[in-house]
């Protein structure tokens, strides 16, 4: 329950109207409606947010009128606790959903946590369905949760952190508000070919856009992000076809670390 921020009248989200509203969308992928734990929380609160989450998931596929053409997936929950992820796991699979989502590990759980619960979690999902970790969006954690079976991610850090002018390269992230990059005539990453890179944008004129605060700065460092994770999944799904994931994510994170300082 919320206000409409335009006249305060109140507003009840249910799992049948989440439903109705992706449908009039007609996103190819919708997500049930389900309770996202926070964490920490208690076993107690976790149980229940799966039983609650479980509930939805029937209201949801009673509601769910183009069942033809958009693929409806369940989300796993259970907090840290991973009896409770694979009863929730099981409870969904045994609908036979299009595909599987892994939800609540992107509120505060730190790296360790986050691959503990998908190692844990993936093994009880269907191999030959999409497997989906929701919010995940760090390189590190998304080259780790690969390694464990999943296949799609989203998350909002590429075009928020680009517009804090914080960029993804391959040796780490850079923060182009800093003063060492005012006379910094190198591309954002020389490896890189995304618009901003190949296109002649230097690192100090983004800067120097950032400093003036225009938008093109945003702009550029959004289309570079982007395609940072767009080159990053592509190397990881040759390095899978050529049987050598191990090794990909091995020699990424040996040359890149979280904060980079050129």
């Amino acid at each position: 329950k919320f206000k409409n921020e335009v006249d305060g009248s109140q507003v009840d989200l249910t799992p049948d109207r989440s439903i109705e509203i992706q449908n009039r969308l007609g996103a190819d992928v919708i997500m049930a409606f389900d309770e996202c734990t926070p964490y920490p929380a208690d076993h107690a609160l976790a149980a229940t947010g799966v039983r609650r989450t479980l509930s939805w998931m029937e209201r949801c596929m009673k509601a769910h009128a183009r069942s033809d053409d958009q693929a409806l997936f369940g989300i796993v929950q259970g907090s840290v606790y991973p009896e409770l992820r694979r009863s929730c796991a099981d409870a969904l699979v045994a609908l036979d959903l299009p595909g599987y989502a892994i939800g609540g590990v992107s509120v505060g759980e730190g790296h360790a946590l986050l691959c503990k619960i998908t190692d844990s979690t993936t093994p009880h999902l269907p191999e030959d369905k999409p497997r989906y970790l929701m919010g995940v969006g760090l390189p590190e954690d998304v080259l780790a949760a690969i390694g464990y079976g999943i296949d799609m991610f989203d998350c909002v850090i590429p075009t928020r952190y680009a517009r804090s002018a914080t960029l993804f390269t391959s040796r780490g992230r850079i923060r182009l508000t800093h003063r060492r990059y005012r006379r910094d005539a190198y591309p954002i990453d020389p490896s890189c070919d995304c618009f901003a890179c190949a296109g002649g944008f230097t690192r100090a004129y983004i800067h120097h856009l950032f400093a003036a605060n225009e938008i093109l700065s945003a702009i550029l460092a959004s289309i570079h992000n982007v395609r940072f994770y767009q080159r990053l999944v592509a190397g990881a799904r040759a390095a899978i076809e050529q049987g050598a994931y191990a090794d990909f994510h091995r020699d990424f994170l040996a040359q890149y670390s979280g904060d980079a300082k050129s």
